[in-house]
């Protein structure tokens, strides 16, 4: 089978064995596969990566010197089983499934492997008891965004928010895209979000955003403040006698950038008691200053992933309309020889990260 291949810290395009489903496994086509952010620092830092790995107990534990073939945002179609299925599904069925396979030895990561290869490839094996049957008339494409925006989805479910909570959103690259979109579904207004890049903004406006913010020009922290003024002074808590100005509500702020120093620039800015959400994937060693967390007694949630109840209801909020999946798909490469090529040129440089490869 053809695959785009991470060999060497480059990406080359060659023939692989087709693998063979285990027990309990399917082998299922690649029909459209994005181009996650994690991908391109993978890319870049995969000692990285593979060395918090081990020391965190996670599952990303590579050989570098051998091929490895990403892509885990996929829409798939079912050609075979394995021995030992249910075969539930008919073959030709279309699919999304969590990246992984659960076998008696533990998960394996299907992407982030030497052995399991990812949507990046022409096919790949499935563990059959997570697969996802794609609802008549979704898109083939929209139902490859369900990995990401699951993504999202969980970033929001740890951020515990209340009823009165202002979230502010800081990058509105995929990530941040997908976190205000299940901001939206769950119904937390005002939504603010901040990035540098105008198509970007338009982006984050067209997934659900009530405020954005170019911050050349603005502080994010200022449209926050103004965004969070109690419209009924009423209900707002006493405000201790040496506070001036108006009482704000609750704030929850979403890092979505993940690049060294943003986290402390945020601890800084935040309001007391901010709840901070880590999302973005810094792979970088950074450093932040305790003391601004101390005296605000800031509270931070670093998130990966999403769980299965997540990932399942993601691809039934987008089949819904839930979720504005079509301002999500910038690009889409097909696997004429011309379109690869500036796929693999799009990706080696950076420029890939919303797009879908099919």
């Amino acid at each position: 089978m053809r695959a785009a291949i991470m060999r060497n810290k480059q990406l080359v395009v060659d023939d692989l064995p087709t693998p063979e489903p285990g027990p309990g496994e399917v082998l299922v086509k690649t029909l459209a596969c994005g181009i996650c952010g994690s991908d391109l620092h993978t890319l870049k830092h995969a000692e990285k990566l593979v060395e918090m790995s081990r020391r965190s107990g996670g599952v990303f534990d590579m050989d570098l010197s051998r091929d490895i073939v990403m892509g885990h945002e996929f829409c798939a179609e079912i050609v075979d089983y394995g021995p030992n299925t249910q075969k539930t599904l008919k073959v030709g069925t279309r699919i999304c499934s969590m990246p992984v396979l659960i076998r008696p030895t533990g998960v394996q990561t299907v992407g982030y492997s030497n052995d399991n290869p990812g949507g990046y490839a022409e096919y790949m094996r499935l563990t059959e008891g997570l697969l996802l049957e794609v609802p008549n008339g979704l898109s083939t494409e929209h139902a490859a965004l369900t990995e990401p925006m699951a993504v999202g989805l969980h970033a929001v479910e740890k951020a515990r928010l209340e009823k009165d909570d202002v979230p502010l959103v800081i990058g509105c690259g995929p990530v941040g895209l997908a976190v205000i979109a299940s901001l939206r579904l769950k119904g937390v207004r005002p939504i603010v979000a901040a990035d540098f890049s105008a198509r970007r903004r338009e982006l984050a406006v067209a997934v659900g955003a009530d405020m954005v913010v170019n911050p050349t020009e603005k502080s994010p922290y200022q449209s926050w403040r103004e965004a969070a003024v109690w419209q009924d002074q009423a209900r707002a808590p006493q405000l201790p006698p040496w506070f001036t100005g108006p009482a704000l509500r609750p704030a929850v702020i979403f890092e979505c950038v993940g690049v060294p120093g943003v986290i402390d620039q945020i601890m800084a800015a935040a309001p007391q008691g901010t709840r901070i959400v880590v999302v973005g994937v810094c792979m970088e060693k950074d450093s932040i200053q305790p003391m601004l967390g101390i005296n605000k007694e800031l509270n931070m949630q670093f998130v990966l992933g999403y769980s299965r109840e997540e990932f399942t209801a993601m691809l039934r909020h987008i089949a819904d309309g839930l979720i504005p999946a079509e301002p999500l798909i910038t690009g889409n490469y097909t696997r004429s020889r011309k379109r690869r090529h500036n796929l693999f040129h799009n990706f080696a440089k950076g420029y890939g990260d919303e797009t879908t490869a099919s």
